[in-house]
Order: C-alpha cells, then sequence, then structure tokens
C-alpha cells in the first residue's frame, strides 16, 4: 500500500497496484452519479412527476389524491408528493445529487 492510505485487512493489491478499496470508490462514484443524473430524473418521470406537473392518471396523481384525502383537502408541505413534485418540475437540488453520489460511493465500497 502506498501514498499513506491505510487499508482494513479485506483491501488488497491488485495486479497494476490499484487497491480494491480505490476501485470500489470509483465503482461506486460512477454508480452514484449515474443514478443522481439519469436514474432519479428517470424515475420521477416515469411515476409522474413531470416538469409541467404531476400527469394525470398516473402512479404520482393516484399518491397526490390520497394525500390530499388524508390531509383534508390539501397536500403538506415537506410530504412524498410535494418533495417528488418540486423534484419533477424543477429537477434535483446539487445536495441530492451529492447525497446520492456519496451512497453509491459507500455502496462500492462494500461490495
Amino acid at each position: 500500500m502506498g501514498g499513506g492510505f491505510s487499508c482494513l485487512s479485506s483491501c488488497s493489491e491488485g495486479k497494476d497496484g490499484a487497491s480494491t478499496a480505490t476501485m470500489g470508490f470509483l465503482t461506486g462514484a460512477t454508480i452514484g452519479l449515474g443514478a443522481a443524473v439519469i436514474g432519479a430524473p428517470l424515475v420521477l418521470s416515469a411515476v409522474g412527476f413531470m416538469a409541467a406537473g404531476i400527469a394525470a392518471g398516473s402512479l404520482a396523481a393516484k399518491m397526490m389524491s390520497a394525500a390530499a384525502i388524508a390531509n383534508g383537502g390539501g397536500v403538506a408541505a415537506g410530504s412524498l408528493v410535494a418533495l417528488g413534485q418540486s423534484a419533477g418540475m424543477a429537477g434535483l437540488s446539487v445536495a441530492t445529487k451529492a447525497a446520492i453520489t456519496a451512497t453509491g460511493v459507500v455502496v462500492g465500497l462494500l461490495v
């Protein structure tokens, strides 16, 4: 191991000197970035959270209806429906994309 990087006992060097931890980190970062930039917007639109609003007849519309009934006619601020609608219309924030990427890195290191 070089460069002051300490590895746990499960870390090993590959033929080219790259550690499995480094490869796990890179794999996880790639998966996380892909999920944040491509996957999340696709899932949001597939569920029905569109840039123009919630699509009629979609799962998002059913979720909104159930939330409105449960809350006496309105959708509560900060609820899953409100967050999905906000993300669908404005896109994901940089902080959310960073969190998804970080989750991918952790998964990559664990695998």
